[in-house]
């Protein structure tokens, strides 16, 4: 059975209604990413910063996964499908996807500040951190200026990989921008209104994603079949 790798951003989960960061009208057009998603902007107000995660968690159980997320979980008939998700949303989750590397955090749970590698992650649901109740915990997402701890597992899977699909995402944020340098002459099929640059065996879907991993599915069928 050969192995997929999924790097999956914003845009899979922008179909079911959660804002984007990124795009015209997206979140950090509103919020200063550096005083609302950072480890300084935690460390400077974190009863703002705090809400602003309260609030995308309350506002994450009112969407549903796509057409796009239960897609993913049928290539599993016939692949061995790993996610490497961008979004802490839950969606992948929900949607039945059994292997998901979550890149940056799951915004569901909390963390003690020095617990980086959810060893002891507190998974509150689409409840709210109530810092007075748990002083010494934090959003288990990751910040700007913290370490993505993943990033080893999420490059090892890249390069055991047959076929790589990137969703969603322009790969602008690093490190994960960095996962498609080494993946030699494998196909790589991006589905995104916009194609990112890269260069090689690429092929890109400009359609989004409820659309675009319809047309991918019976692209990887015909090519198998």
């Amino acid at each position: 059975m050969k192995k997929i790798a999924i790097i999956t951003g914003a845009g899979i989960s922008k179909e079911s209604g959660i804002d984007t960061f990124r795009d015209k009208d997206g979140l950090w057009l509103k919020f200063n990413p550096e005083m609302y998603a950072s480890v300084k902007g935690w460390n400077i107000n974190q009863i703002n910063m705090n809400d602003f995660y309260n609030k995308r968690r309350q506002d994450l159980n009112l969407v549903s996964p796509n057409k796009a997320h239960f897609d993913l979980v049928e290539l599993e008939k016939d692949f061995d499908v790993t996610i490497l998700t961008q979004n802490v949303d839950d969606l992948h989750k929900r949607a039945g996807s059994s292997k998901i590397i979550y890149l940056h955090g799951e915004l569901t749970k909390i963390r003690k500040y020095d617990d980086i590698h959810n060893d002891d992650w507190v998974d509150i649901g689409y409840t709210s951190l109530d810092l007075k109740e748990k002083p010494d915990y934090r959003p288990a997402v990751v910040f700007f200026g913290d370490s993505v701890p993943l990033m080893q597992k999420a490059y090892d899977i890249c390069f055991d990989a047959d076929i790589i699909i990137v969703i969603g995402t322009s790969l602008r944020v690093y490190p994960v921008a960095n996962l498609l340098n080494n993946v030699e002459n494998k196909p790589v099929y991006i589905i995104d209104p916009e194609r990112p640059y890269l260069i090689g065996n690429v092929t890109h879907i400009p359609l989004p994603a409820t659309k675009g991993v319809a047309k991918l599915i019976n692209l990887l069928h015909t090519e198998i079949s």
